[in-house]
């Protein structure tokens, strides 16, 4: 127990000066918004992570459809005009557009793919969602 201990002290000391990284050393690139804009953002991205929860339990309970039907309507293609997208895609840098777009239309193929009740082909279409999430979130940052 105190081998395991000191090893896990270790590995966080090791590890503190990448947690403490601060907004200076982010490489990321900085997209500066209004802040009613930056607001109305980062609440779109806490809605879509809620909806890929809930497509994510549908998956586990088998409910293919319903998996669907809650991408097309809260991330997918359709979901743009309450998002006010064309409205924001101004002020973002343009791979920043183009992976937004990305993922809602990854979101809109896997509502497609959903209505097929093959679930690898699924959780494969999910994953093309949140690769545009990870893309965005690990190039960009708000101000």
């Amino acid at each position: 127990m105190k081998t395991l201990t000191i090893a896990l002290s270790l590995l966080a000391v090791l590890l503190m000066p990448l947690l403490a990284q601060s907004a200076e050393e982010d490489a990321r690139e900085g997209v500066a918004l209004p802040a009613m804009m930056k607001d109305h953002m980062l609440g779109n991205m806490r809605a879509h992570l809620l909806a890929l929860h809930e497509i994510q339990t549908a998956l586990a309970r088998g409910e293919l459809d319903k998996a669907g039907d809650i991408a097309e309507a809260r991330i997918g293609m359709s979901s743009l005009a309450s998002h006010n997208a064309a409205h924001m895609a101004p002020y973002m840098p343009k791979g920043m557009q183009a992976t937004g777009t990305e993922m809602h239309h990854a979101a809109s193929r896997f509502a497609m793919t959903t209505k097929e009740g093959d679930l690898p082909k699924a959780l494969d279409g999910l994953s093309k969602i949140t690769e545009q999430c990870v893309a965005c979130h690990t190039g960009y940052r708000l101000k």
